[in-house]
C-alpha cells in the first residue's frame, strides 16, 4: 500500500518513564533513553504542518518527564492540534503543573493502567478534573487486560456516572499478553458507540495515521514491528519511510 498523505502523527519522545510498567509496549523504564532533541521534534512537526498534517500526539516514555515538552507544545499549538498522553504522575509536581498551564496542549489523555487500583483511579480522575479547569480538553485511556474485564467494566460505569462519556474515554486493549477480545472490550464499554484502537477488529495499516518511535523509526502504528528509519526531519522523509515498509502485524 502506497500512501500519499497522512494527517495524524503520534511521536514517542523517549522511552524514559519512572513508572516503568512491565507491560509497556515501548519497554520504557527509569533507565530509558532520550534520542529526540527538542529542536528536531519542532522542525519535523512544523514541516508536517506545512504539508497538511493536522494533529500531533506525544507519548513516551512519559512525555512530562521529557525536558523539552513545554517548548514543543508552545511552538506547535499555533499550527497543529497537539495532544499529550501521560500517566499523570509528573503533574503532581507544582513546577510541572505550572508549566503546563503556561504551555497548554489542546488535549491531555491520562492513562489508567490498573482499573482495580483505587488510588490510581482516584488520583487520575482528580487530576483530570483539575486540568479541565484550565480550558484543556481531557480524556482517559482505559487500559484493558483480559484478566480484569469485570474491574474495567465496573470502573467504566463509575466514569459514566460522574460525567465522562464515550467521547472522552478510549478503551485501549493490552498487547502481546493478556490481550482482551474485541467482544470483551465492547463489554467493558457497554455502549454501541465507543472509542478504541483502529486495530480492534481488523489489523491493517491506516491510510491517515502513522507513528514515530523514540528511536526515530517510522511505522504504521506503535505496535507493529515493521518500521523504517527516519532519515531527515521532514514530512517527505516520513512518507518515504512509510512507503518502504512491508506491514507486519503485532499479533502472534
Amino acid at each position: 500500500m502506497k500512501l500519499s498523505q497522512v494527517d495524524r502523527i503520534s511521536l514517542d519522545l523517549s522511552n524514559f518513564c519512572t513508572k516503568a510498567c512491565d507491560f509497556c509496549y515501548n519497554n520504557s523504564s527509569s533507565s530509558g533513553l532520550n534520542m529526540w532533541k527538542t529542536n528536531e521534534v519542532i522542525e519535523l512537526a512544523l514541516d508536517c504542518s506545512i504539508n497538511g498534517v493536522k494533529a500531533f500526539s506525544f507519548g513516551g516514555g512519559e512525555p512530562f518527564e521529557y525536558k523539552g515538552i513545554f517548548e514543543i507544545i508552545s511552538a506547535l499549538t499555533p499550527h497543529l492540534f497537539v495532544s499529550v498522553t501521560s500517566n499523570g504522575l509528573p503533574l503532581y509536581q507544582d513546577e510541572i503543573f505550572s508549566l503546563l498551564i503556561k504551555n497548554r496542549p489542546d488535549k491531555i489523555h491520562l492513562t489508567i493502567h490498573n482499573p482495580s487500583n483505587k488510588k490510581e483511579v482516584s488520583e487520575t480522575i482528580k487530576m483530570l478534573k483539575r486540568i479541565s479547569r484550565y480550558d484543556i480538553r481531557i480524556g482517559i485511556n482505559l487500559f484493558i487486560s483480559s484478566h480484569q474485564i469485570a474491574e474495567a467494566k465496573q470502573l467504566t460505569q463509575k466514569l459514566y456516572a460522574i460525567g465522562f462519556s464515550e467521547k472522552n474515554i478510549i478503551f485501549v486493549p493490552r498487547k502481546f499478553d493478556l490481550v482482551p477480545t474485541a467482544k470483551e472490550v465492547a463489554e467493558v464499554a457497554s455502549r454501541i458507540n465507543f472509542q478504541s484502537t483502529s486495530c480492534l477488529t481488523n489489523c491493517s495499516p491506516s491510510k491517515e495515521f502513522c507513528s514515530i518511535s523514540w528511536d526515530k523509526k517510522v511505522g504504521f502504528c506503535s505496535f507493529s514491528p515493521s518500521k523504517a528509519p527516519l532519515e531527515k526531519y521532514n514530512y517527505q522523509s516520513i512518507m518515504e519511510a512509510l512507503n518502504s515498509i512491508t506491514f507486519k502485524t503485532c499479533l502472534p
